[in-house]
């Protein structure tokens, strides 16, 4: 899994009035807590640094450095402004290589489906699944191969096999739908 770094300075007033000043000069206050460090740590960073974390697809490990401190941590929550959907907040998890984590890993879709060629579409029930295992085990995204899906067919979480991780999601859940389209209903009652 990829890492990504991101610079922070410690914050000593938690107060409302100095978060509004560290926004307007262009940081995002956050937090860091968890088991990968004995007491949470407020601290703010620049707001282009988060770009890369939060607007893709892709997940990451982070490494914050925190005034020389270094917390390796996952981003827990996100908080955005309800209307110009600036980012306000962030909250980092930190965690120790010997203990599993909790994380959304993405899906990606692999093969192509004879569903598909027949007129059906591709239609997205999840983008994301819930794993717990250990940070250097969990991967970038996970494959589903929708090579054998037929028209109406799903793809269900149970269907995949983790190797080192964990699948917290129900194996109930289907991950794809091949859609049947209208017309091709029609022609089916026919």
């Amino acid at each position: 899994m990829k890492t990504l770094e991101i610079i922070g300075f410690k914050r000593a007033n938690l107060d409302s009035a100095s978060l509004n000043e560290i926004r307007d000069t262009g940081s995002v206050p956050c937090v860091v807590y968890g088991p990968g460090i004995p007491e949470q740590i407020h601290f703010h960073a620049p707001a282009i640094l988060f770009r890369d974390l939060i607007y893709t697809p892709d997940v990451h490990l982070v490494e914050l450095n925190i005034e020389g401190t270094i917390v390796k941590a996952v981003l827990k929550e996100a908080q955005f402004h309800p209307v110009s959907e600036v980012l306000l907040h962030a909250d980092f998890m930190a965690f120790t290589n010997d203990k599993p984590i909790k994380f959304e890993i993405p899906v990606k879709i692999t093969g192509s489906s004879p569903g598909i060629a027949k007129g059906g579409k591709l239609e997205f029930k999840t983008r994301k699944l819930k794993v717990k295992g250990l940070a250097q085990n969990l991967p970038d995204f996970i494959e589903a191969d929708i090579s054998s899906l037929d028209l109406g067919k799903s793809f269900k979480v149970g269907e995949l096999t983790p190797e080192g991780y964990e699948i917290l999601t129900s194996p109930n859940v289907s991950i794809v739908t091949i859609g049947i389209p209208r017309a091709l209903r029609g022609k089916k009652a026919e």
